[in-house]
């Protein structure tokens, strides 16, 4: 029986099952094509004891994160988030060069980078080989590991303990929750902060975000549902902001429950607006099947018809959100003829499930296709500016989600 994994309760709820699919960053090499790949199921549920949102832990962190093809530098947009943020965070915070700062799950230094450009002492921690090569040879200190209880207190006694603990995007990664928390608690020092940022639960469902659950991420949280996380480790939320990252994110402010005192009103605001969403009771949950099936119903109707009328369809951008929406609606190359991507670690392989080839960005001036499919919805701003030669040729652009949008010239 699949239990609950923060409260342990086996009253869950099913929210959407999308079927299986393989892993999303498991992108394939030419030589893999003619393999067979493992799917799992991505059927998303929640607990309604504690009300977080969770996937069954099918795959480990190991399988997706060893050697991992996701690098943060390649996003524009998302480098100055980090930038803004360490700049917010040093004013804040009041950190001087005495201080320390670990960022948990820190990629390729995207974030760090901009601490050690102020002169401040600091530590990555990322499990995954590649990325945190990349994170030291930019001059970004980088320990390769996970985070559990012992990894944290090995990096206190070694390092001492830390003013500024960051965890952005990694508090959906890891099925244990509770141990991930306590390696959290053990980093921080006692009168410390740790920031954490994560996808917000409210906006992924008023918003028809679905592509964003894959494997990978295995919980989706409330403000309330991460509130009860992080007191299993020792750790009290005191703070929250809203962010438009991801599509609609939250970060959260907590502290070491000895220091933590009152929470801000922005806490109890947010509160306020999930349970009048109704997350707090299935009726919050019971229409998002739904929605999401109609994504897929206009997205074929769309790449169907642009077919029969012999237009072109290519895709932008090759992200893990990209292949959950690829597979669910059982797009193959007949009606995606390529994507491409910034990464270079990406060119020339093919998307897992869908073997959708992925090509340099070049390719799309090259072929001037009808249509461009936006995988990455949520950097819309910064792509549609990106992509607006595509208008030069009378191309349009194309974002699924969270309802379907062709963007044309001058509109």
């Amino acid at each position: 029986m699949t239990r609950c994994r923060l409260c342990g309760s086996a009253a869950l709820a099913s929210v959407v099952d999308l079927g299986a699919t393989p892993p999303c960053e498991s992108f394939l090499a030419a030589d893999r094509l003619d393999r067979p790949e493992p799917a799992y199921p991505l059927h998303l549920r929640v607990c309604t004891d504690c009300w977080l949102a969770q996937i069954p832990p099918l795959i480990t962190p190991e399988e997706t994160f060893e050697e991992y093809a996701y690098f943060s530098s390649y996003s524009t947009s998302w480098v100055e988030h980090a930038r803004t943020f360490v700049a917010d965070s040093v004013e804040r915070l009041a950190l001087d060069p005495d201080a320390f700062v670990v960022e948990v799950a820190s990629n390729d230094g995207y974030l760090l980078k901009h601490v050690v450009d102020r002169g401040i002492r600091c530590l990555g921690i990322e499990p995954s080989v590649n990325v945190g090569a990349a994170a030291r040879d930019a001059g970004v200190p980088t320990l390769t590991e996970f985070l559990s209880p012992d990894t944290g207190s090995a990096v206190r006694a070694e390092h001492g303990p830390a003013d500024l603990v960051v965890a952005n995007n990694v508090y959906a990664h890891i099925p244990d929750v509770v141990g991930f928390t306590q390696g959290l608690r053990a980093l921080v020092a006692d009168d410390g902060w740790v920031s954490i940022e994560v996808q917000h639960l409210l906006t992924l469902i008023e918003e028809n975000q679905y592509d964003t659950i894959y494997h990978e991420h295995f919980q989706y949280y409330t403000v309330a549902s991460a509130t009860r996380a992080l007191a299993s480790g020792g750790l009290t939320l005191v703070d929250v902001e809203l962010l438009p990252t991801h599509g609609g994110s939250i970060r959260l402010w907590a502290r070491p429950a000895e220091v933590a005192g009152e929470p801000s009103g922005r806490v109890a605001e947010v509160l306020d607006r999930e349970k009048a969403a109704g997350l707090q009771e299935l009726s919050g949950y019971t229409e998002f099947s739904a929605r999401v099936a109609k994504v897929r119903r206009d997205l074929l109707r769309f790449l169907i018809d642009a077919a029969e009328r012999g237009e072109t369809v290519v895709g932008y951008g090759a992200p893990g959100k990209g292949n959950t929406l690829l597979n669910h609606c059982g797009i193959r190359p007949d009606l995606l003829a390529y994507t491409v991507d910034r990464n270079p670690y990406k060119h020339g392989r093919f998307t897992p499930g869908t073997r959708i080839p992925i090509l340099p960005p070049e390719q799309i001036a090259a072929d001037k296709p009808d249509y461009v499919l936006v995988l990455p919805w949520n950097l819309r701003t910064e792509l549609t500016e990106q992509l607006a030669f595509v208008h030069e040729w009378g191309g349009r652009l194309v974002f699924p989600i969270p309802e379907l949008s062709i963007v044309e010239a001058n509109s």
